[in-house]
């Protein structure tokens, strides 16, 4: 049985990824840093707390690090109120999944642009907690943020299911005891560890419904 579906923000729910990579991009640009090769893979996952020392000590930011969080979510939220990049199928998936289980969302996004895209796309009625990876003390790939959401909606993570794009996403949520599925994305593929922990991949969200998620629970 399954008892609870828990779905990631960023890259499966909104089209941010590629926002978050161009907003910091330019903000080590701008701040005397420079971006490496792989600071993209890197960042995805991290608490704020993480990611701006990432941006302020790794990358050569000359801010402190509450300095950089505030700048770049700030930015963030800016490029938000043009309009939530929602990614095909997600409104669908949700309010279908939402007729059949409890909803819950682990994101690695701070609380303030977590409840700005769900307030601005609706969907924010759908989810029974919704939880940062800024409220626990670790970020993805520590499975800290889906355990601290099966917590709050009183459920056993292996007996719920997570929705997650990234590799750290995937290994977090397959630490915390989930299964877990993955939807593919082209521009930051799965590494070979994270495709073969999650139970299934699909190509695209708008392949998911409430069949695929009764077949995973069986497995």
């Amino acid at each position: 049985m399954t008892e609870a579906v828990v779905f990631d923000l960023d890259g499966v729910l909104v089209d941010s990824e590629p926002v978050w990579e161009d907003v910091r991009r330019h903000f080590v640009a701008e701040n005397g840093g420079r971006w490496a090769h792989d600071s993209q893979s890197r960042l995805m996952g991290m608490s704020t707390e993480e990611w701006s020392q990432y941006l302020s000590q790794d990358l050569g930011v000359g801010l402190p690090p509450s300095q950089v969080a505030a700048l770049v979510t700030q930015s963030m939220a800016e490029r938000y109120s043009k309009g939530i990049p929602l990614m095909p199928g997600a409104d669908r998936a949700v309010r279908d999944l939402a007729s059949h289980w409890p909803l819950g969302l682990a994101s690695s996004s701070p609380r303030k642009l977590i409840d700005t895209v769900l307030e601005y796309s609706g969907l924010s009625g759908y989810f029974e907690s919704t939880v940062s990876t800024d409220e626990v003390p670790r970020g993805k790939p520590s499975p800290d943020v889906y355990l601290e959401v099966a917590s709050r909606m009183e459920k056993s993570p292996r007996l719920s299911i997570a929705i997650e794009d990234s590799s750290n996403g995937v290994r977090s949520a397959t630490a915390a005891g989930y299964r877990c599925i993955a939807v593919h994305q082209t521009r930051y593929p799965l590494d070979d560890d994270a495709s073969h922990k999650a139970t299934i991949v699909l190509n695209s969200l708008q392949d998911l419904g409430p069949k695929i998620i009764e077949s995973v629970g069986l497995q």
